[in-house]
């Protein structure tokens, strides 16, 4: 087939986790897809993240499943404390019960993992090219086509655009052009060895520490080997959205009434990250023409329910379940892929803000938040975050 001839591949900006998502969902839809990524390689920074059982199923619905499924840590439980006065607040079982419930794990992994797993799949189909540093500067549209314009003056044709540039998204910007909504939390992260890491702390849980104004979180990774470790205060300074090198000593003057349990995970760590965290307020559309929003571009979200990453991948199933059902009309399958994310996506930044709230949470609310969990059932807990874990592919559109 000449090139004049040749279907246009589908192009999609960022080449991070829900870009690589994109990819496969469109490949699976029978697309050639070309990946336009700002930085020099296709890789990913970052720590710890958790996977809910939706992630699986995302996986799974993306031909990644047991690539994932082999770099991830199963945990036991989720268990919180009191950073105060060391007492449970809560714990959610995540052994058989939990799987019997939403028929998959509970689970953490190192995010360059989950990066790999996605990377690895969208190689081996040998319908993915990759354009490294090229950043996304502008788009036009005409027909039933998208034309992207990169920083080096070189046009990119496609038959539509996925945005998935992240939280910072240069096509989210020329189509919206929302604020982003800067919160004054900060994250540290890191990722300490196990040899360094405390024996009385070192448990198969995703575990986290709830304190006022601030909040720790430990977990395993690569199979127990090395443990993730985050720690989110209340800046005092005026916050910038971004990531930089951290301060130990900042960190720990953070964190003066915490329990000494606890508060020997702000001393393990050798070097930290530093995020300046922020999110946006949902929207109502996503789509504009052939080009459209998945991911952080579409919805950016605090960490507190842990649920940015999968949400990427729910996105791409999504968008590849729209085609699938629309026989790859774009748009009619771009209307139902919006439809059915912008309830879903919006309830998680929604639900991330009050949870940072409960988890800071000081004086009498502190109180008030323990005894909301105190004595629950794991059932209860499992009818709480059913709308969350429930999620799969048969139940992904909104028709």
């Amino acid at each position: 087939m000449s090139e004049s001839n040749r279907p246009l591949p589908v192009l999609v900006a960022g080449g991070g986790i829900g870009g690589l998502a994109a990819a496969l969902a469109l490949v699976r839809r029978g697309f050639d897809v070309e990946v336009l990524e700002q930085a020099a390689e296709i890789g990913e920074i970052g720590a710890g993240i958790q996977l809910g059982p939706n992630a699986f199923a995302a996986f799974d619905a993306l031909g990644v499943g047991e690539k994932a499924r082999g770099r991830a840590v199963y945990t036991d439980c989720m268990v919180m404390h009191d950073a105060v006065d060391e007492s449970l607040v809560g714990r959610i079982p995540t052994g058989e019960a939990f799987r019997a419930r939403f028929g998959n794990p509970y689970a953490v992994i190192h995010r360059v993992d989950v990066h790999r797993s996605l990377l690895e799949g969208a190689e081996e189909t040998g319908r993915v090219a990759f354009h490294t540093s090229t950043r996304v500067e502008r788009v036009e549209q005409g027909g039933d086509a998208v034309t992207v314009h990169d920083q080096h003056g070189k046009a990119h044709r496609g038959v539509a655009l996925i945005g998935a540039d992240g939280v910072k998204s240069v096509v989210r910007q020329q189509h919206v052009g929302d604020p982003a909504r800067v919160t004054g939390h900060v994250v540290y992260r890191a990722v300490v060895d196990k040899a360094d890491f405390p024996v009385d702390l070192q448990w198969n849980a995703a575990s986290l520490w709830a304190g006022p104004n601030c909040h720790l979180v430990h977990y395993p990774l690569r199979g127990g080997e090395q443990y993730n470790v985050v720690v989110t205060f209340h800046s005092r300074e005026q916050e910038e959205w971004g990531v930089r090198e951290g301060s130990k000593d900042e960190v720990q003057s953070y964190f003066q009434g915490i329990c000494p349990k606890a508060r020997q995970l702000i001393e393990l760590p050798r070097s930290w990250k530093r995020w300046a965290t922020a999110d946006r307020d949902p929207i109502g559309q996503w789509t504009y023409g052939r080009a459209t929003l998945l991911g952080d571009a579409a919805h950016p979200t605090t960490q507190y329910m842990a649920q940015g990453a999968c949400m990427a991948m729910e996105d791409a199933v999504t968008l590849g379940e729209a085609l699938r059902v629309h026989g790859n009309d774009w748009g009619r399958a771009l209307d139902l892929y919006q439809r059915s994310r912008i309830a879903r996506t919006a309830r998680i930044v929604l639900s991330s803000r009050e949870m940072g709230r409960l988890y800071h949470a000081k004086g009498v609310e502190r109180l008030v938040r323990n005894e909301l969990w105190k004595g629950r059932t794991p059932e209860r807990f499992y009818d709480a975050v059913e709308w969350l874990y429930g999620w799969k592919v048969e139940n992904c559109l909104a028709i």
